[in-house]
């Protein structure tokens, strides 16, 4: 059923990319402008190679001179906050029309990711797409099959003049500082799609962290695994204590294969060219190695446990585990229930992730970035950049937003930030568990990668994750099957 859906989606974005090249939509024609040179940070892909470029026209986008001219605009903002982060959100579009009092922003709660996803797709083909966005890569895949996503470069390279109604004056485009000052991870997820163009802005983000019960650890003189092999050794320890234990949970099957593969630099996709290149020997020896895992009870994950693994993490009784894979921006979850005194029944402690190569460290970069739409009057598309602009450029914006939300700011000068760093100071395993969490965020801000964007990109990493659930289950001849289990997923990944 998920295939079929995704198919007819991209099936109907792309009837509607027909629609507009035909009778000149929403879309604005793509300019024969030389490409601007988008200020970038080095990272590499899950194929450990630098992305090669596929070549492409001049950006979709040019900056009218002059820039913003100071015209009444309205911009529709879909996202998905809830009513406290969306008050964060209303602070600061009050202190930005004190700036451009003429830009109005008029945002909309759309459910979860994926329904600003489907939504969008949906209002592409009528021309009615609004004009910001929260998105993820693969989103942007697909609403680039409609060609409707601007194109950020001239934007961020401009150095037009605006003036603001207090009189001062800003730079249009980003400056290098400005650009320095964006988490390397973060924004180099806005030129993952292999046509050396840069089409989001990071806005707030989330990784996987390790969640341990660090009074058991103490208990019991356990040090925090550094690497996989540390971690398969600490496993086999805890068992060993408490034999009714299963002393890892990992939530996102799809996340653990993905972050293997970057971390041993072995293929897993490519933006261009041949697509999914995760059938090869070392993956499917980490999978088997951690199929072994799961059948000595070792580990379990969010699927074959039936619930996020935070469930046996903070059980008291019965089945229990004492360490949990999960989302930094669910710390509250991986704490245990407070007594009437207000105290918990263990201290939770924060680590990265185990590693393959320590010195070499990979994490995954998740959470929200924002698109801007093509639109036919350029002065949209200005207005929306220096909206998105001043959101994901201020410290302030950016310390208040994750303090509410326990996200990650995505500039790392908001560390310095007084109120911030107040934050952070608080930092503990129980009340302040979210403060923690981001505070080991930022200390591996240099270890994010992101995967290659494309349309199907979402398709091979539901069959990754799917795959680490089958192999771990497979019995009779295992390497047998486990090749075959491969093979199905890559067809099911071209289907």
């Amino acid at each position: 059923m998920k295939k079929r859906f995704f198919k007819t989606l991209a099936c109907t974005v792309l009837a509607a990319s027909m629609l507009f090249t035909a009778c000149g939509g929403s879309t604005e024609t793509e300019t024969k402008a030389t490409p601007t040179p988008v200020a970038s940070k080095n990272t590499t892909t899950n194929n450990n190679t630098t992305a090669t470029p596929a070549k492409s026209a001049g950006p979709n986008f040019t900056v009218p001179a002059g820039g913003y001219d100071g015209s009444e605009v309205t911009l529709t903002f879909y996202h998905t906050m809830g009513q406290n982060l969306s008050a964060v959100l209303d602070e600061y579009i009050a202190e930005f029309n004190k700036l451009y009092p003429k830009i109005h922003i008029e945002w909309s709660q759309v459910g979860g990711y994926d329904d600003v996803r489907d939504q969008i797709s949906t209002e592409i083909t009528v021309g009615s797409e609004p004009n910001i966005a929260y998105c993820y890569p693969d989103h942007v895949a697909l609403y680039n099959l409609a060609n409707a996503v601007a194109h950020l470069d001239n934007l961020i390279a401009s150095k037009e003049t605006v003036t603001r109604a207090d009189g001062t004056t800003e730079t249009l485009g980003l400056t290098q500082a400005q650009i320095d000052d964006f988490i390397d991870g973060y924004y180099a997820e806005g030129t993952s799609f292999g046509d050396d163009h840069m089409y989001t802005l990071p806005f707030s983000k989330s990784t996987e962290v390790l969640y341990y019960n660090k009074t058991f650890f103490d208990e019991n003189g356990l040090e925090v695994p550094k690497t996989w092999d540390d971690m398969e050794t600490l496993c086999e320890t805890i068992k060993d204590i408490d034999p009714q234990c299963v002393p890892l949970g990992y939530d996102s099957e799809a996340n653990w294969f993905i972050t293997m593969c970057e971390q041993y630099g072995s293929p897993y996709t490519s933006a261009t060219g041949e697509h999914f290149l995760f059938d090869n020997a070392q993956n499917k020896e980490f999978v088997k190695r951690f199929r072994n895992w799961y059948q000595n009870d070792l580990v379990t994950t969010q699927q074959l446990y039936g619930a996020y693994t935070s469930g046996l993490f903070v059980a008291e009784t019965g089945t229990r585990s004492y360490m949990s894979i999960g989302s930094s921006a669910g710390a509250t979850h991986q704490r245990p229930t407070a007594d009437n005194s207000g105290n918990y029944p263990f201290e939770v402690g924060i680590a990265s992730i185990p590693q393959v190569d320590p010195s070499n460290p990979k994490v995954i970069s998740q959470g929200p970035s924002v698109c801007i739409f093509k639109k036919d009057n350029p002065q949209e598309v200005i207005a929306s950049w220096l909206f998105i602009k001043y959101l994901t450029t201020s410290v302030e914006f950016q310390a208040s937003f994750s303090i509410t939300s326990g996200y990650v700011p995505v500039l790392s000068s908001v560390a310095t930030n007084d109120i911030y760093k107040a934050h952070l100071a608080k930092a503990d395993g129980g009340t302040y568990i979210s403060a923690l969490s981001a505070k080991v965020c930022l200390e591996q801000e240099k270890a994010y990668y992101v995967s290659p964007a494309f349309n199907g990109s979402s398709k091979a990493r539901d069959q990754v994750g799917s795959l680490m659930q089958k192999c771990f289950l497979i019995t009779g001849d295992v390497d047998k099957n486990i090749d075959a289990a491969f093979k199905e997923a890559i067809k099911n990944c071209q289907y």
